[in-house]
C-alpha cells in the first residue's frame, strides 16, 4: 500500500513515500512561498528515483491546514490532480493533527502549533484520557503569550516554534514548559503518511472533489487561513 504524503502548509514543505510501515523516501525544504512552483517537480523526481508509477499508489495523503493561504491550496491542488485521473483514494488531515502525531504517549497535554503571522499562532491541544489520544481543545488563531496564560500544569509545546518563542515560553512558564529539540518538534510529512494508512485500514478516505482546506478560528468565532509568513530562514 504506497501512499503519497504531501504537507505544503506552511513554508517548512515536506514529501513521503510510505508503504506497510516502511518509509522509501522522505524529503523536507524550506520555501518563500514558491508552493506551487517547487512542488510538482520535487513529487516528479521523488516518484522517478523510487521507480514508483503514479498509477501504483495506493493513496494520497495531503495536510489540510491550518497553514498558509497559498500553501494549503498548492498542496491540495496538486494531490486533487494525481488523484482524480488515476481514481486514487484521497486522505485530507489535519496539519496540526500530523504536528501532534509523535508525541501521542505522552503523559502531558501536547500544544501543537504553527506559525500564522504577525506574532500569532495557530494552536490546537492533544491529550491522553482514558486510554485515548484526542484533541482537547479545537484548531484556534491564538499567541503564545494567550497560551501562557491559560496553562497551569506542565505542557509539551511542539511544532513551529522559533528559539526566541521558545525561550518566551520558559520565561513564562517555567518548568512548565516542556519544548523538545527543534528537529524532534517539527512535523513530518511520513507522520503525515501513517495518519492516512491507519483511516485506509478502516476505508475511512475523502471525497477529492469535496475536500477543502481547514480555516482557523479567532476568538470572535471567524474563519481564516493563516497569514502568509515566513517561518525558518
Amino acid at each position: 500500500m504506497m501512499i503519497l504524503a504531501i504537507d505544503t502548509s506552511t513554508s517548512l514543505a515536506g514529501l513521503a513515500l510510505w508503504e506497510a510501515e516502511h518509509l522509501w523516501a522522505e524529503e523536507a525544504w524550506h520555501t518563500r512561498l514558491n508552493h506551487s512552483v517547487e512542488l510538482l517537480p520535487r513529487i516528479q523526481r521523488m516518484l522517478a528515483t523510487q521507480r514508483v508509477a503514479v498509477e501504483r499508489l495506493a493513496a494520497i495523503a495531503v495536510a489540510l491546514g491550518p497553514g498558509s493561504f497559498t500553501g494549503v491550496r498548492a498542496g491540495l491542488a496538486a494531490a486533487k490532480g494525481l488523484a482524480l485521473p488515476y481514481r486514487i483514494p484521497l486522505v485530507g488531515i489535519s496539519t496540526l493533527d500530523v504536528t501532534a502525531y509523535p508525541f501521542q504517549q505522552s503523559e502531558l497535554p501536547v500544544w501543537a502549533i504553527i506559525s500564522a503571522g504577525r506574532g500569532r499562532v495557530g494552536a490546537a491541544c492533544y491529550q491522553r484520557q482514558e486510554g485515548s489520544w484526542r484533541q482537547v481543545v479545537a484548531p484556534q488563531l491564538t499567541t503564545l503569550e494567550a497560551l501562557c496564560d491559560r496553562t497551569d500544569a506542565p505542557a509539551l509545546f511542539v511544532g513551529e516554534i522559533v528559539a526566541a518563542e521558545a525561550a518566551l515560553l520558559r520565561r513564562r512558564l517555567g518548568d512548565k514548559a516542556l519544548v523538545p529539540p527543534a528537529a524532534l518538534r517539527l512535523r513530518r510529512a511520513s507522520y503525515l503518511a501513517e495518519l492516512a494508512a491507519a483511516r485506509l485500514a478502516v476505508h475511512d478516505v475523502d471525497d477529492a472533489m469535496s475536500l477543502a482546506p481547514i480555516y482557523l478560528q479567532t476568538p470572535e468565532g471567524h474563519a481564516l487561513m493563516a497569514e502568509e509568513s515566513q517561518v525558518g530562514p
